[in-house]
């Protein structure tokens, strides 16, 4: 099994303001508006989602080193921006580089105590992936 990278930047708020998220959204031309978690009934937050890495290089990664947060994100962002430098210079796409990606990304949002996968797990799936994806002759010279 392979590991896809997707590098995601949120806003979320309340329900009732659903204009603000549609301001930014207009305001930094790019993102959608989703239900925040789609599962919980009790969830009632929208959530702004940037995904496309041009985007987040060109428009939101910029704003906000101008425009700095004031709060305990401000040092998830700092690391996001790095995951997102990384993977447009394509460290994402061998070991070395995926291995840093996930340390730096579970250092983020309270050490990624609600993420869905251990990190371990995935540490594991890159490793083997690349033992996959490698050539019997690459795999013979590291021997």
């Amino acid at each position: 099994m392979a590991l896809k990278v997707i590098p995601e930047f949120h806003v979320s708020q309340n329900a009732t303001s659903r204009q603000m998220l549609e301001e930014l959204r207009q305001f930094f031309n790019c993102g959608n508006i989703k239900i925040n978690h789609r599962g919980r009934q009790s969830d009632q937050t929208l959530v702004l989602v940037v995904r496309n890495r041009d985007d987040l290089l060109t428009k939101i990664i910029p704003f906000f080193q101008k425009y700095q947060l004031r709060t305990t994100k401000k040092k998830d962002f700092e690391i996001f921006s790095q995951i997102v430098l990384m993977m447009s210079q394509k460290e994402h796409q061998n070991q070395v580089g995926a291995k840093k990606i996930i340390n730096l990304a579970y250092q983020m949002n309270n050490q990624g105590k609600r993420r869905k996968t251990n990190k371990f797990d995935l540490i594991k799936i890159v490793e083997s992936s690349e033992t996959i994806c490698e050539s019997p002759a690459a795999r013979r010279d590291k021997i």
